[in-house]
């Protein structure tokens, strides 16, 4: 059976709406506003923003091997000691991210999405996963984090993400 070599954008489709959905609502946004917390324990809208870019970048880059070097630091926008981003900067990397991604899926095939990587993690244990888990959880992640961050807007009375 001879395999079509056709790229699995299509297949994620969705994705790209919410990535600007995700922009839409953080554009906006004031440094005050960035700050919000849905308790004082909690991660801020923008650090929980912060933490969507660079666990994006870190998958990408680290993980999948997907060598674009602006990915190393956003990566470390999800590390406790960065200073808070502002709306702009926040926006611009997830956008960068996004970018990466959606080269990505306009790249990969069927085939490539069973590629196995393996990653020793920070209790040196081997872990094992394909390109398509990976890509899998990417979605999720954005999805749920999406979600704290509309949840957040939502109770300060701010627009929540337009779905």
């Amino acid at each position: 059976m001879t395999e079509h070599a056709f790229p699995v954008a299509s297949f994620y489709k969705g994705w790209d709406g919410y990535q600007q959905h995700l922009v839409h609502a953080l554009a906006p946004l004031s440094s005050e506003q960035l700050a919000l917390r849905a308790e004082p324990r909690l991660r801020s809208i923008g650090a929980i923003a912060s933490h969507i870019i660079g666990a994006r970048a870190g998958w990408l880059y680290y993980a999948l091997k997907e060598n674009d070097e602006k990915l190393v630091p956003l990566h470390t926008r999800n590390d406790a000691d960065q200073p808070d981003q502002s709306g702009a900067e926040l926006v611009s990397g997830l956008e960068k991210t996004w970018q990466v991604i959606q080269d990505a899926l306009q790249r990969w095939t069927i085939t490539d999405l069973d590629e196995i990587f393996h990653e020793t993690d920070e209790n040196g244990e081997e872990e094992t996963f394909t390109r398509q888990w990976v890509i899998w959880h990417l979605i999720e992640h954005d999805v749920h984090h999406g979600g704290e961050i509309s949840f957040i807007l939502g109770m300060h009375g701010l627009a929540a993400i337009d779905l």
